[in-house]
């Protein structure tokens, strides 16, 4: 038990890596007020718990019974996660308004930030719910497992959504110079991260 406990705690830490989100939680969310940010953070981590906990439940059948490999799961999770990168490198996340004829789209675009791409694939992303399918696997049935596996799952978010309620002093500290400058740097890092989801997803698929 107490192996299983350290190994699922470790697999979705590094999985997850709440600190590493942090800058992208920055990046993805320029231009947003505080107030909006930690609206953000809390919908996304509940979202991306919601996640996790469904997979962790019934994911591998639900895949194999819709046809879907894992992947499959990741390639489509590097394209979407390239779209959001792209729209960070030419600056175009840092074009919102505010004022009060566009309240109605800005409220959906706080609930579009929170699903995708914090939500997913960054949080609950193909490795993190990869990992909870495995490690739920694992638990073979054993709900002391499975309670374990479940509580370590809703810690590692809780951490995540900690790191995100703090990620607007760091944006304070860096001010709007800085603010372009880490957006688009990230932008990059994270088509990279793109690119290789998609690469091992192929990868996977043709057993190289």
């Amino acid at each position: 038990m107490l192996d299983y406990v350290i190994s699922a705690a470790v697999t979705m830490l590094v999985v997850i890596d709440p600190i590493g989100l942090a800058p992208l939680f920055l990046a993805v969310t320029t231009g947003l007020s505080a107030e909006e940010r930690r609206h953000v953070a809390w919908r996304a981590s509940a979202i991306a718990l919601a996640i996790l906990a469904l997979f962790g439940l019934i994911g591998a059948p639900l895949l194999a019974a819709l046809g879907i490999t894992l992947p499959a799961f990741r390639i489509a999770g590097g394209l979407l996660l390239f779209a959001i990168s792209f729209e960070m490198v030419f600056g175009r996340r840092s074009e919102r308004k505010s004022d009060a004829t566009e309240a109605a789209m800005r409220e959906h675009l706080l609930h579009n930030l929170a699903v995708f791409p914090l939500a997913i694939p960054l949080m609950a992303g193909p490795g993190a719910i990869t990992a909870m399918m495995l490690l739920a696997g694992e638990a073979r049935g054993d709900i002391t497992r499975l309670g374990a596996l479940f509580a370590i799952t809703l810690l590692v978010i809780a951490s995540c959504l900690v790191v995100y309620l703090a990620a607007d002093r760091v944006n304070r500290w860096l001010g709007i110079t800085g603010n372009a400058i880490l957006t688009r740097l990230l932008g990059v890092v994270l088509a990279a991260l793109a690119v290789q989801f998609v690469i091992d997803g192929v990868k996977t698929s043709f057993g190289l």
